[in-house]
């Protein structure tokens, strides 16, 4: 008699009964020295994101075998921290590529989907001053609210015609914007902008240009690089410092925003499949952006399960494109009066 094909599992096609499937793994069973080596993190961080996102991973399905959250959150994770091609991280639980895939989707869009809850400004005022007490304790720079720049990632070129995402080297990126705090925690993250918008264009069209503008932070400001604009909220260094003073807030300046690329480098550290190094990220500028976004919900994650420290440098070769500009003074008489008011206060 015939068996409907309905019914049959690819995975137990491709792999047979003998091959570890997804009931035999266990997360038990493996030490969690063989977490950190596979899947980056360990037992207890796994279990957080199981009870954590497992609603949402483990929707009706009509297949007979439905891979358990558990099982979609590790293929994620490899994924995300292996930055290698998925068949060997479906080998290691017993999935199929097609699976692997479908696990890294489900995944990816239930982090992004809590995306909110974990990156975002300090509300309350205890937490917006000790927000400014930890940057001033960096290099004494006060009012400081976050650091801001950009990074590009590398990803496949979408079509031949759409020259948006062709950045300054050449290649196809997304150029992110993001904010961070003194310890690397992000409170800001836009991953979606085409590779080929210098980062003073992302800023000025940037949720976070109207956040700050419209809405909040009236006694503090972001720290940007020159290749930004000074603005009320956004102090950037002095082109040319003369007085003893300008050389002092301009350093104080460079120590404090040093945070933001320590962030980038940690980021593209933990994952790999951001760092270039194994190639570009195989999809779409939507759902690769949607994956960035994912693993920055996890690296604050890790934060805040006190998981992460300052990484070494990452070896992937896809770093930020030198920004083609002209380092001009901001012609808003206000913000020039905001940072001449803070060298004479703070730095004289």
């Amino acid at each position: 008699m015939a068996v409907p094909i309905a019914v049959l599992d690819c995975d137990l096609l491709l792999y047979g009964r003998g091959h570890r499937t997804l009931d035999r793994f266990k997360l038990e069973d493996v030490t969690d020295e063989y977490l950190v080596s596979t899947y980056g993190f360990p037992r207890q961080f796994i279990y957080y994101l199981v009870d954590l996102l497992g609603a949402s991973l483990s929707r009706p399905t009509q297949r007979s075998r439905a891979i358990s959250p558990e099982t979609q959150i590790l293929a994620a994770l490899g994924f995300y921290t292996s930055g290698s091609f998925q068949t060997r991280m479906g080998d290691a639980i017993g999935i199929s590529q097609a699976s692997m895939s479908r696990c890294v989707a489900n995944v990816t869009e239930a982090l992004v989907e809590r995306a909110s809850q974990f990156i975002h400004f300090p509300k309350d005022e205890a937490a917006v001053q000790s927000l400014k007490d930890d940057f001033y304790g960096l290099a004494g720079m006060p009012g400081v609210l976050g650091v801001v720049d950009c990074t590009h990632v590398a990803i496949k070129a979408p079509n031949a015609e759409d020259l948006s995402y062709v950045n300054r080297k050449g290649l196809h990126s997304l150029n992110c914007l993001m904010v961070c705090d003194a310890r690397g925690v992000l409170l800001s993250a836009e991953t979606h902008w085409p590779g080929s918008l210098p980062d003073c264009a992302v800023l000025q069209q940037a949720a976070l240009t109207s956040q700050f503008e419209n809405e909040l932070h009236k006694d503090g400001w972001l720290l940007g690089d020159s290749s930004f604009f000074l603005r009320t909220w956004l102090m950037t260094p002095l082109h040319i410092p003369e007085t003893p003073a300008e050389y002092r807030y301009n350093m104080a300046h460079s120590a404090t925003h040093n945070v933001i690329e320590r962030t980038f480098r940690t980021i593209r550290s933990r994952f790999r499949c951001l760092d270039g190094s194994k190639g570009t990220l195989q999809y779409s500028p939507e759902k690769s952006s949607h994956i960035i976004l994912a693993c920055c919900v996890l690296h604050n994650i890790s934060l805040e399960h006190g998981l992460d420290v300052w990484s070494s440098p990452a070896t992937g070769h896809m770093e930020q494109p030198e920004e083609e500009y002209e380092q001009m003074e901001s012609m808003d008489s206000e913000a020039c009066r905001i940072r001449q008011e803070l060298l004479l206060t703070h730095f004289s």
